[in-house]
């Protein structure tokens, strides 16, 4: 964060200084909500959850080398106390953005918005530096503690933002006003909490709202609920997707022997040819969308081609490719699915397999429970696992209670039987019966929503130390 002193600090968010004997003390390092991971001259946020109290580690991050803490109470230790610790941390944070005018990118979208930021982060990074969001850090908190990070260095600042409900996304935009807003599609992903896809779309578009008219609005071509927000924003308008009035577009798409998209890449300048490192068609939409931000920020077509066909993944358990030396390929994608997600991982899973075949490899689905799905969520599991069969994919492994049956039964009903989809408890069982049946030349997919922690799966399938190893 760029230097603040406390008494700045307390004039932005409104907060009242205690126990600070110099109000002139400047804040040099990271806002940071964990105590341990305080660094020399950081502000402590603390937040008191439902089992953590971070106003219970106050002393602690101070001694760690915290130059105050932002907090709801006084707590014996330099403080700035505010009345809201959340609200205060989103006035800071635009506080900051606006004295360093660097330019905001902000994305959101159903499915793909921690790809399609990792894209447009590298992407970015080649032409100045670039702060971006790590992870899925994309809510309320999330947020203001990436656009925290940026300093007087910083040009670019990418930001994802979710909503699990209609107002949020306008509370993000407003905390960090973006130049350029990125809406990727509207799927079924909490469609349990906002009812329809016409209450996400209403919702997923608040981002374009919130533009200025020398702003742009990137959207999706493809996408008939995103592409009709176009009405609802003053910014100008840039398309993106394979539809043929995009304005970026991709052509000729199509997968290599191994399973990764490739197609030529056209934005207003220009053409050229694009090879991902990434795995499965769904990845051309991300790249389309990381391309129209990149190209609406002044970069060529032939930048941009070369810096998608050597971006990788920079998130964790999002189809994180890895081969294990006894020739098994096992795929993580178990940070979280909706129904969309899950579909594209499969067809992803099953190009991967395509080459495979012919040397007796064979292609494994290891598939939980999709959340937040309300009353679709037993015909999208019934969905899922018919999908499968009808990618011939080799092995369904379905995990978990109700909804991994529906999963099963699917398959089943499509015609799955014998051993080619079952049902086991939980990921032990899952474990145990992938170790005994593995061999080489197989690929494994394992996706389901966060809750249901299948990366545990993938990580017993990789682990190299000798021995049964529990699933922890």
């Amino acid at each position: 964060m760029i230097a603040l002193s406390l008494a700045e600090i307390a004039g932005i968010v409104g907060g009242q200084p205690y126990d600070v004997p110099d109000q002139s003390v400047t804040v040099t390092g990271p806002v940071v909500i964990d105590s341990r991971e305080v660094r020399q001259g950081s502000l402590f946020a603390a937040f008191a959850g439902e089992r953590v109290d971070g106003h219970d580690y106050a002393q602690g991050a101070v001694e760690a080398g915290a130059t105050a803490v932002l907090a709801a109470r006084p707590v014996g230790v330099p403080a700035i106390v505010v009345d809201d610790v959340v609200a205060a941390l989103g006035a800071l944070a635009r506080a900051v953005v606006e004295r360093l005018g660097t330019a905001v990118v902000a994305l959101t979208g159903s499915a793909g918005k921690t790809s399609t930021k990792d894209l447009i982060a590298q992407l970015l990074e080649r032409k100045a530096p670039t702060v971006w969001t790590p992870g899925s850090l994309n809510n309320e908190i999330g947020l203001p503690l990436t656009a925290l990070r940026a300093t007087a260095e910083t040009r670019h600042l990418v930001l994802e933002m979710g909503a699990r409900g209609i107002g949020h996304i306008h509370y993000l935009a407003n905390l960090t006003p973006p130049s350029i807003g990125l809406v990727l599609n509207v799927g079924s992903a909490h469609i349990g909490e906002f009812g329809s896809r016409e209450a996400i779309a209403q919702a997923k578009g608040e981002l374009v709202e919130v533009l200025p008219e020398d702003g742009a609005a990137i959207l999706n071509a493809d996408d008939p609920l995103v592409r009709a927000m176009a009405s609802r924003t003053k910014a100008r308008v840039l398309l993106f997707g394979e539809a043929p009035d995009a304005d970026v577009r991709g052509e000729n798409v199509r997968l290599t022997d191994d399973g990764r998209p490739a197609f030529t890449l056209h934005t207003p300048t220009g053409c050229s040819d694009v090879t991902l490192r990434l795995y499965g068609e769904h990845h051309v939409s991300n790249a389309l969308a990381a391309a129209a931000v990149a190209h609406e920020l002044g970069m060529s077509v032939t930048e941009i081609a070369d810096a998608l066909s050597g971006a990788g993944t920079l998130s964790r358990w999002r189809m994180e490719v890895t081969e294990r030396p006894d020739g098994v390929t096992v795929v993580n994608d178990a940070y979280n699915a909706n129904p969309e997600s899950m579909k594209a991982a499969l067809r992803a899973l099953a190009a991967m397999g395509k080459a495979r075949r012919a040397a007796g490899g064979r292609t494994w689905a290891v598939l939980g429970q999709m959340a937040e799905l309300g009353d679709s969520s037993l015909a999208e599991h019934d969905a899922v696992g018919r999908l499968a069969v009808r990618l011939n994919v080799s092995k369904l492994v379905a995990v978990g209670g109700r909804e991994a049956s529906w999963l099963q039964l699917g398959a089943y009903n499509e015609g799955s039987w014998g051993e080619e989809s079952v049902h086991v408890s939980d990921a032990q069982a899952a474990v145990d019966l992938l170790r005994s049946e593995l061999r080489p030349g197989d690929v494994v997919l394992v996706k389901a929503s966060r809750s249901v922690g299948l990366e545990k799966v993938a990580l017993a399938l990789l682990e190299t130390t000798e021995g049964e190893v529990a699933v922890r």
